[in-house]
């Protein structure tokens, strides 16, 4: 596995490369990880797939040309997200790709293959976060306020234990998510890039049907992965999109959220071979 970077006028993109297989695999990873995540994938693929992982926005080496505050709260379109990633892939002579995403990366996979379905031959989505973004997150990311507030609180690392104490109580998650979130925020540094990531992409908002459309006319391979345990996003988010794809599947792992583990490659195998 090596390291690059890839300049762009938008962003100092950092990305792992894995694997030496004629096929391009793009791969979006969750919060709080880094472009390694999916390297457990290179021993059972490797020679089928080249894997590009990127570190997304606001973690460890990725970089935005230019960090301000002021350009954060401006965030970042659906067009410009999609020509960054299709810059890099005419850079690196990438014609066709499958996209592997899981938790936070779905938001970007989904942008991506709703713009350039035509590029794309599989799709992965491991916990698809973009089909449940809680309206407190939206009010937050696109209310001036509410965003100031939100920048305040999630910074103060006493402000981000009362808020999610508070939202345990209201039940707006479990204690199972309670966890996984207090982990997410237990650093100055892991608390501003959820602020950043939530202001930042807020543009970034699939339109299901919009989708639907382009990964049907595209004959687009569409796997839902969700784990049996995992309460953040159960598997009956999906009931309602996967009828209306003409390759779309959903797929069930004895797994809690945290599906990315030395399971997964026999299970994608099984998806992508044996199916």
């Amino acid at each position: 596995m090596t390291d690059h970077y890839f300049n762009h006028s938008l962003v100092n993109l950092h990305y792992y490369k894995f694997g030496s297989g004629p096929k391009a695999m793009l791969c979006f990873h969750g919060f709080g990880m880094h472009g390694k995540q999916f390297s457990i994938l290179k021993e059972k693929f490797g020679t089928d797939y080249t894997f590009y992982g990127f570190d997304l926005f606001f973690h460890k080496e990725t970089k935005l040309q230019n960090q301000s505050i002021e350009h954060l709260k401006k965030g970042i379109s659906k067009t410009e997200f999609c020509k960054l990633i299709i810059d890099f892939c005419d850079d690196h002579q990438i014609d066709r790709f499958s996209v592997m995403s899981y938790s936070l990366g779905t938001y970007y996979a989904t942008v991506l293959a709703e713009f350039e379905a035509k590029r794309i031959e599989k799709l992965f989505i491991l916990a698809p976060a973009f089909l449940k973004t809680l309206s407190i997150i939206k009010v937050f990311a696109k209310n001036k306020l509410a965003n100031l507030f939100f920048r305040k609180l999630f910074l103060s690392k006493h402000g981000i234990s009362m808020a999610l104490n508070l939202f345990r109580r209201i039940r707006i998650f479990d204690l199972k998510s309670y966890h996984i979130l207090q982990k997410e925020m237990a650093t100055a540094e892991l608390r501003y890039a959820f602020y950043a990531n939530v202001t930042y992409l807020r543009h970034l908002e699939t339109k299901p049907n919009d989708l639907i459309k382009a990964l049907n006319l595209n004959q687009v391979k569409c796997y839902f992965v969700f784990g049996q345990r995992d309460k953040m996003y159960p598997q009956h988010l999906a009931d309602e999109m996967i009828p209306q794809l003409n390759f779309g599947s959903k797929i069930i792992l004895d797994e809690d959220h945290d599906m990315v583990n030395k399971n997964l490659p026999d299970k994608i195998y099984s998806l992508m071979y044996d199916n």
